[in-house]
């Protein structure tokens, strides 16, 4: 009898102990996860959103890049970390399209974290090299059509947004080109400046200063409505293809069992960085839109990623597009 009760003593006081390490959170640095390389549009979100959410914090969001095929290996690694608030991920639109994408996959997107919220939504832009014939989207469309076995499109690797936009693209117009995967933005970015590959379709945030420069060509962007940052560039709905629109989102997860006042804490940290102005600004300047704070909320995330799933699963499994 006398075990039991110091059994149960014991399990009363790790509860306790782990209770009260929740309430004190943090005592020490976060680290932030990114599945992408350094320099690239999601490594470019998740630098401001670490900046901004260590203040509330009082301690510093570092962002650690684990680059893999697909965006799989930071998921995975936080799905295994501690659950304790030191280690979370910042993933985008990625998240939903892996179930589809990868037949044999080690974690759940859907089961394996706790959602913290959603941060930002990124348009795309089909953009070409800077020697490319075509004047205008209509004439562009025309060349890639008629030269479909000539030009190729380049890509960050198989589930990064650029592949997925692509795709979308390749199958709203009904034509294939022959894609080349780069291992990361700044690769294929940098190619495309260089003219060795022909077009691609990328988040603003690694686009915009390369238009600007004029280092590449722009045809149109994938939102709705024209982009703020870049106000002379026409979407591709209004250019004539009807109903396309690709947006990149990103959002923040902890592990599966992270304590719910380590998650409230992260969640208020989130709110705070959605709502600062300089924050806003920045992401604005790359043509990206903030979450309102009640979007930045575990439900949203949740309800965000699951009819992401819904929507990506069935477009991937008809192209017939794995990664393993």
């Amino acid at each position: 009898m006398k075990r039991i009760h110091s059994m149960a003593a014991a399990l009363a006081a790790a509860a306790f102990a782990l209770g009260a390490s929740a309430q004190q959170y943090p005592t020490r640095n976060i680290t932030m996860m990114v599945p992408f390389a350094a320099g690239g549009p999601t490594d470019t979100v998740a630098r401001v959103v670490a900046q901004a959410m260590s203040r509330p914090l009082g301690q510093t969001v570092i962002v650690e890049n684990r680059p893999s095929a697909g965006g799989i290996l930071a998921p995975e690694q936080v799905k295994n970390a501690k659950p304790d608030g030191y280690t979370i991920l910042i993933h985008h639109v990625g998240m939903s399209t892996i179930p589809a994408l990868y037949r044999q996959l080690r974690f759940d997107p859907l089961a394996d974290f706790e959602y913290i919220g959603l941060i930002n939504d990124v348009p795309m832009t089909i953009v070409a090299k800077p020697g490319f014939p075509a004047r205008d989207f209509r004439e562009f469309l025309a060349y890639i059509k008629a030269n479909r076995q000539k030009v190729n499109y380049a890509n960050a690797g198989i589930g990064a947004a650029s592949h997925l936009c692509g795709m979308l693209f390749m199958s709203a117009i009904q034509t294939d080109f022959q894609t080349i995967p780069y291992k990361g933005t700044g690769p294929a970015m940098n190619d495309l400046i260089g003219g060795q590959v022909d077009f691609m379709c990328d988040q603003t945030t690694s686009t915009t200063s390369q238009i600007k420069a004029g280092k590449i060509k722009v045809y149109g962007v994938t939102s709705k409505t024209r982009v703020a940052s870049l106000p002379d560039i026409p979407t591709l709905d209004e250019q004539g293809l009807k109903g396309f629109e690709v947006g990149i989102w990103h959002g923040l997860y902890a592990p599966k069992g992270t304590p719910k006042p380590v998650i409230d804490k992260l969640v208020a940290a989130l709110q705070e960085t959605v709502k600062d102005a300089e924050v806003k600004k920045r992401f604005a300047d790359l043509g990206a839109n903030t979450y309102p704070p009640e979007m930045a909320t575990p439900a949203a995330l949740q309800k965000h990623l699951k009819a992401e799933i819904d929507k990506w699963g069935p477009l991937i499994r008809k192209a017939g597009v794995y990664a393993d």
